[in-house]
């Protein structure tokens, strides 16, 4: 079965911005998906519309079989959504949080406090359950609202920017647990800027700009299709102006670091040997990216130069 599945999708707003202009876009029940793209694209707008947030100007949406526009009740029960910004109440105590919000779908207060008691505990936050939860971290509120998101058990977890602003060892943390909750079965649709997070945790992707589809499919299929890699070099001393080299494009020559495009499978030997041949002697090397943000910039900044013109 599907778990989404959107059809000619568009969103015009009545200033006449076009934010989402026919998208169509289906992802497998059990997968976990990324939905990437600038600031602007339309990824927000799609999530809005999925979450009956936003009223779309065209198109359809089905959610396991449910049309959103004919079945919106059905949709809501299969969804749990965490937003960008925190929009609980910080005066109330998690545990509360919970149990109010699995009480909005009609699951009983019985149930639904042993629910809350088990998410608090699965997101390392019982020993706050009881406080009031302004008095939480960043990273503690941001697993409040994944625990709220799949308090009624929903089928299908949509994430927006879940690991903004929280620590690498919280956001580690995060992503052990949305791995194990997918594996139990739960679909995941995750937008991020953190590009590393989608090349790690997600299976297919779709790449959205100026309201467009540009990219879509696995993502082991789309880094397969990465033919250019950035590397970073650091030198033992520095230069003065960028060194020419054949078959390589210097992109940045900075002090004692010289940024290289190195095409995927070419032989780094002759880079090294172009370089020793002028007296430049390299101390470490590094990727400056992961191959899925690589791929990303060039197809955003193919685009952008498409919509300029």
């Amino acid at each position: 079965m599907k778990a989404l599945e959107i059809f000619g999708l568009k969103k015009t707003y009545a200033n006449g911005h076009e934010a989402l202009k026919g998208i169509d876009l289906t992802v497998e029940q059990g997968d976990f998906f990324a939905l990437l793209g600038p600031n602007g694209a339309g990824k927000s707008t799609a999530i809005g519309i999925i979450c009956s947030l936003v009223n779309a100007s065209g198109g359809s949406i089905k959610v396991f079989g449910h049309d959103l526009e004919q079945q919106r009740n059905q949709c809501k029960m299969q969804i749990g959504v965490v937003p960008q910004e925190i929009n609980f109440n910080v005066f109330e105590n998690p545990r509360n949080i919970l149990i109010t919000q699995a009480g909005y779908y009609g699951i009983p207060r019985a149930v639904a406090s042993t629910r809350a008691d088990e998410y608090l505990k699965l997101l390392d936050l019982w020993d706050k359950r009881n406080a009031p939860a302004r008095e939480m971290s960043g990273g503690m509120k941001r697993r409040l609202m994944i625990a709220r998101a799949l308090v009624h058990r929903p089928q299908l977890l949509i994430l927006d920017e879940p690991t903004a602003g929280v620590d690498i060892e919280i956001r580690r943390s995060m992503w052990t647990f949305l791995e194990e909750i997918n594996r139990q079965g739960t679909t995941i649709i995750l937008t991020t800027h953190y590009l590393e997070e989608a090349e790690s945790l997600c299976r297919n992707v779709a790449i959205i700009d100026h309201g467009e589809i540009v990219e879509q499919g696995a993502v082991s299929e789309l880094l397969s299709r990465s033919m250019v890699q950035t590397f970073v070099l650091d030198l033992k001393v520095p230069v003065t102006e960028p060194p020419v080299l054949e078959g390589y494009t210097v992109m940045r020559c900075e002090h004692t670091r010289l940024d290289i495009e190195v095409t995927v499978g070419q032989n780094m030997n002759g880079l090294f040997q172009q370089l020793a041949e002028q007296n430049i002697e390299v101390v470490s090397l590094r990727n400056k990216s992961n191959r899925l943000e690589e791929f990303f910039l060039r197809l955003v900044g193919q685009k952008e130069k498409e919509v300029a013109a």
